[in-house]
């Protein structure tokens, strides 16, 4: 990343005027690294942003939609527990676009953009070990959203440990997540036979009570591999029940989704489990989850581990009254381990979040599941209008509480694997953005000092005159420390994880002074 580091060096104070950022040399290898997975033809993004024109027409969308960090879609909050395969703009990437939208947009020169990305159908594992279609599915006309579950009969005469899984939607455009489940009780093929067009209606799960969750897919979500030494457990004579949403407007459309198997042959495979561990039954303290008309509620529950486990994924999972879901376990010893925390819930960005590494939990500990409930007209999402009273059940108009976790018997030596150690995402063609660009206005030299850089436990900020706010951001454009300074200043940074961060400091008025990056030893 190229800051203003060099000009530590300066005797006295100096203004570094921004320059516009372009499409060619800044904003393309944002949006091709990070939205064009979805936003090209054929995706899920709906609309393209794979040329200039394309940017152009979205340019205000794309703007707002990044400040607030609704797009890319990642739920989880990164400041509660960083995640593997975080889909998070950094907040410098966040103001290159705004800048380049307020400085009008331009294009600069074309032949400065990186490659152009391609996309294509093509099955990520080439030779899976059971591959399945559903058959094709024509999108009645609805004004709601559709969830459909289709049976996939697949040949698996002995139990076998799955190691990777792909979903391969057919219809990109209009397939907004799936679940995939494996059925031992034939009950599935018994729902599916009683509709005559492919699959049935279900909506929550797929009906059948003993069906066990093998993994899900939402946009821009990749291949799911099992953590080293781990495989979830298939068993022999099992079907595949997918759910497949579609979402409102897709009528006429056809889908037609594929899902892929690759199998560990390996004979020495811990199995790997995903189960609702805390759930909306006997885990929950303080039920029945009854949501009264016009009220706002919150529930909580618990379980506590008779045996070390370790965890290796956490998908929450409510309806459409929900506000926030929380999760995180206290060991015996009384630390807490925050697990993930979705302050904004949204039903239509549902995932199974995995951990950069496995999380080891001891014998005793207890897990903690926290969800908030919304049964007001304040809530745009109430399917009730006006409110009504809302209690668990499956369909759209009732509620669930429900986290789930990737678990299998634990050891401490697991949390050495490494699932994701990046700290953001690569760039596509490895292409370089210009950090500088777009800084606003900034002041430094005199005016204001940080240092030493390197920093070890205290940072020192020296103000020259009135009083201003220091601000650290992480790799990935987190903020991490926001603290008044004027004067002379110590900040505390011994608690922050080693490594690469911004520093910046800002004026009582918002105005950047200084903006340089910082290196934690």
């Amino acid at each position: 990343m190229k800051h203003l580091s060099a000009l530590f060096l300066l005797a006295g104070p100096l203004v570094v005027q921004a320059q516009t950022p372009t499409w060619s040399d800044d904003v393309a290898c944002i949006v091709y690294s990070h939205c064009a997975t979805c936003h090209h033809d054929g995706g899920a993004g709906h609309f393209s942003l794979m040329t200039y024109t394309d940017a152009v027409q979205n340019a205000e969308d794309m703007e707002y939609v990044t400040e607030q960090r609704i797009m890319p879609p990642w739920p989880p909050d990164p400041a509660y527990r960083t995640l593997a395969h975080e889909r998070v703009l950094s907040q410098d990437e966040i103001d290159i676009i705004a800048a380049w939208v307020n400085g009008g947009a331009p294009e600069g020169i074309p032949g400065n953009a990186p490659a152009l990305p391609v996309f294509t159908n093509a099955w990520d594992i080439a030779q899976p070990d059971i591959t399945a279609v559903m058959d094709e599915y024509a999108i009645p006309t609805s004004s709601d959203d559709i969830y459909r579950s289709f049976v996939l009969p697949i040949s698996n005469p002995t139990d076998s440990y799955v190691k990777r899984f792909e979903v391969v939607p057919g219809n990109r455009e209009v397939v907004h997540h799936v679940l995939v489940y494996q059925d031992t009780t034939g009950q599935g093929q018994v729902l599916d036979a009683q509709d005559p067009a492919p699959g049935y209606d279900s909506f929550g799960g797929v009906g059948v009570d003993e069906a066990k969750l093998v993994g899900l897919w939402v946009p821009g979500a990749s291949t799911y591999t099992t953590p080293q030494g781990m495989g979830i457990k298939l068993f022999a004579g099992a079907d595949l029940i997918i759910q497949v949403h579609y979402p409102q407007g897709s009528n006429g459309e056809v889908d037609s989704t594929r899902i892929n198997l690759e199998l560990d042959p390996s004979p020495f495979i811990r199995n790997m489990a995903i189960d609702p561990i805390l759930e909306h039954f006997f885990t929950l303290t303080d039920g029945p989850l009854v949501i009264p008309a016009n009220q706002v509620k919150t529930f909580h529950n618990q379980y506590t581990i008779p045996f070390p486990a370790t965890i290796t994924a956490v998908g929450p999972h409510a309806h459409l009254l929900c506000q926030q879901m929380k999760s995180f376990a206290v060991t015996p010893t009384n630390d807490t381990i925050q697990l993930i925390d979705i302050p904004a819930w949204d039903f239509h960005w549902q995932g199974l979040y995995e951990f950069r590494k496995p999380i080891y939990l001891p014998t005793g500990t207890v897990l903690h599941g926290e969800a908030t409930y919304d049964n007001t007209t304040n809530n745009p999402e109430n399917p009730n209008d006006p409110p009504q009273l809302v209690t668990l059940g499956e369909a759209t108009t009732d509620e669930m509480m429900l986290f789930y976790f990737g678990w299998t018997y634990g050891f401490p030596v697991d949390t050495n694997i490494v699932v994701d150690n990046s700290l953001h995402p690569a760039h596509h063609d490895n292409c370089v953005v210009d950090f500088n660009i777009g800084l606003g206005e900034v002041l430094v030299g005199e005016a204001v000092s940080v240092w030493p850089n390197p920093a070890h436990d205290q940072l020192q900020v020296k103000v020259v005159s009135g009083a201003a706010e220091l601000r650290l951001f992480d790799a990935v454009g987190r903020e991490v420390v926001r603290q008044r300074v004027s004067g002379t200043s110590s900040v505390d940074v011994g608690t922050l994880r080693r490594g690469a961060y911004v520093a910046e400091v800002r004026d009582l008025k918002g105005a950047i002074r200084y903006k340089a990056p910082l290196i934690l030893e």
